[in-house]
């Protein structure tokens, strides 16, 4: 049995935002190496727009994992509905007793 409630929140409301917020990151990250980028070296600069580089593919790379973990975790949700929420609930029950110990 299969519940969806695509009423309440968008689909992939949660996931475009994720892959939103690290766009982002991405692009206020060159913006200020660009910024600060005036005062350097030839050299320097050229080294920091290769950082700048890599760090774009290891963002993309981090975003890609992101949104495949996020979708298989929403597949096993929805696939084992209940039992994900026990699961959830005895974690939440342990956490409880665990804080409330000290």
């Amino acid at each position: 049995m299969e519940v969806y409630f695509e009423n309440l929140t968008g689909e992939n409301a949660s996931l475009s935002q994720l892959a939103e917020d690290v766009s982002l990151l991405m692009q206020d990250a060159e913006g200020l190496v660009k910024a600060s980028g005036a005062n350097l070296s030839h050299e320097t600069k050229a080294e920091v727009e290769r950082a700048l580089a890599r760090m774009k593919i290891h963002g993309e790379r981090i975003k890609q994992q992101a949104l495949s973990g996020a979708r298989a975790t929403d597949r096993v949700i929805r696939k084992y509905p209940y039992q994900s929420l026990g699961v959830v609930f005895g974690l939440g029950l342990v956490l409880g007793c665990l804080l409330r110990r000290k």
